[in-house]
């Protein structure tokens, strides 16, 4: 069973999010816990030991990046969920820089915070998943551990980390960038915890630019054949046909979603690096 430490204050909703994670499905049988501010949080750490500390969104993000300091000082272990009132890409920077597991901003979705909290409580191996190798509010390089729950949580701060984008575009955008991401974590580095997808996120006037590296040995552009190409029926079908003539998993229909999403995908002659880019209105 799990512990998790909500932080309180007298602003904020910081309340009625302990009260959702209690009843969340999700979260069935972990213990949930409330601690009025910085200084009772910290008393309780000492005490004893928490999985998951969620934080106050009416305290500032200086505050509580302090605190999730002082935590981590505390118990290297225990992982920190940033919760802030709005959210900027130098507050998205700070919290990876501080090894925040994650960060929302309002309005706050309390299933997705409860299923984040449980991802944190799966999570074992997650300090070292994401490194911040370069950042500025416009460019920031990462190197990202290929594993799943670790993709989730770089998700997770992409989308906080693109919020000047209206919320319909930026889910679309959200939705193309998992899957550049688990494609590239799958087929270039077979899920190898060992090895690390290289991640560029790039913020010009008039694009949003990703750019993915593997460790893997790249491909032929023309195996591409063997993805869905199209919607219509009969070539989904030959799609899949061809796919498990060769052996290969059901897929390829991720590829078009993120055609249909982007305007630009730009491969490597290798193959293992990939430009996706998003030109803005």
């Amino acid at each position: 069973m799990g512990r998790i430490l909500v932080v309180v204050g007298p602003q904020g909703d910081a309340g009625e999010i302990a009260s959702h994670l209690s009843a969340s499905r999700t979260l069935a049988g972990h213990e949930v816990e409330v601690r009025s501010g910085a200084i009772e949080t910290l008393r309780a750490l000492r005490q004893r030991a928490y999985d998951v500390v969620v934080t106050d969104p009416g305290r500032s993000l200086r505050d509580d990046l302090a605190l999730a300091e002082e935590i981590r000082q505390l118990d290297p272990g225990c992982r920190t969920i940033l919760l802030a009132p709005s959210a900027a890409p130098e507050d998205v920077i700070a919290a990876v820089r501080q090894h925040a597991f994650a960060y929302f901003s309002a309005p706050f979705d309390h299933r997705e915070i409860a299923d984040m909290v449980a991802v944190a409580l799966r999570e074992e191996r997650w300090r070292d998943g994401i490194q911040l190798i370069s950042a500025t509010p416009h460019w920031i390089q990462l190197r990202v551990a290929c594993r799943l729950l670790t993709a989730e949580r770089l998700i997770r701060f992409m989308t906080e980390l693109r919020s000047d984008v209206p919320d319909d575009d930026r889910f679309l955008l959200m939705a193309a960038f998992r899957e550049m991401l688990i494609n590239a974590m799958e087929h270039g580095a077979g899920f190898d915890p060992e090895k690390v997808v290289e991640v560029t996120a790039v913020r010009t006037k008039r694009t949003i630019v990703y750019h993915f590296r593997d460790p893997g040995p790249g491909f032929d552009p023309g195996d591409l054949a063997h993805a869905a190409a199209s919607t219509r029926p009969d070539d989904v079908l030959a799609a899949t046909e061809r796919r498990e003539d060769l052996g290969r998993r059901p897929g390829g229909f991720g590829m078009l979603l993120v055609k249909q999403i982007v305007d630009e995908l730009m491969y490597s002659e290798r193959g293992n690096e990939v430009l996706m880019i998003k030109h803005l209105a």
